[in-house]
């Protein structure tokens, strides 16, 4: 499953704001990694791997059907994603405050998406993307949290690159 959750870490790194609807199927995946086991703990892996291809499914599902609702369920999600992985990386065992962190975390998520949309899903999906990356790998907390940010600034130079490239491209006169 590590190998897996490398792939759409990859992928949310450099391609969450190009191809946003990836971006909320990955947080969608994200969740139902993270979630699942603590709502079915006895229950085997690949039913915790269902759940979160389910979750991502429908993440993507949503964000092509309802643009705007998805991004902001993204942005919740992504940002208690975010917020609980960055207690976890800094406390160890959260507890009950894991919770919290989410629930604010989330909402700083949706306040960063709406108002700045664009860069919000450069850096929404790059934290996601990072963050997934190095909870893959078994890491020490000091050159984990190394990695996560060097990760972190290659996905944002990544897509702002990206972003910026395409905004230059000069459109094509219609033709009469």
């Amino acid at each position: 499953m590590a190998m897996l959750e490398i792939v759409v870490g990859v992928l949310a790194l450099t391609l969450g704001r190009r191809l946003f609807w990836l971006f909320v199927g990955a947080v969608g995946f994200v969740v139902g990694i993270t979630l699942a086991p603590q709502f079915l703990p006895a229950e085997p892996e690949w039913l915790t791997l269902a759940v979160a291809l389910a979750m991502g499914l429908l993440g993507a599902l949503l964000a092509v059907l309802v643009q705007k609702v998805a991004i902001s369920l993204a942005g919740f999600l992504g940002g208690g994603y975010i917020a609980m992985s960055l207690l976890s990386m800094a406390v160890g065992d959260t507890g009950r405050l894991a919770w919290v962190a989410f629930v604010v975390g989330g909402i700083l998520g949706v306040i960063l998406v709406t108002a700045l949309f664009d860069y919000a899903l450069i850096i929404l999906s790059s934290l996601v993307g990072a963050g997934l990356i190095v909870q893959a790998v078994d890491l020490r907390p000091l050159i984990a949290a190394l990695l996560f940010i060097v990760l972190f600034v290659v996905g944002v130079g990544i897509q702002a690159g990206l972003w910026r490239r395409r905004q230059r491209k000069p459109t094509s006169p219609a033709k009469s």
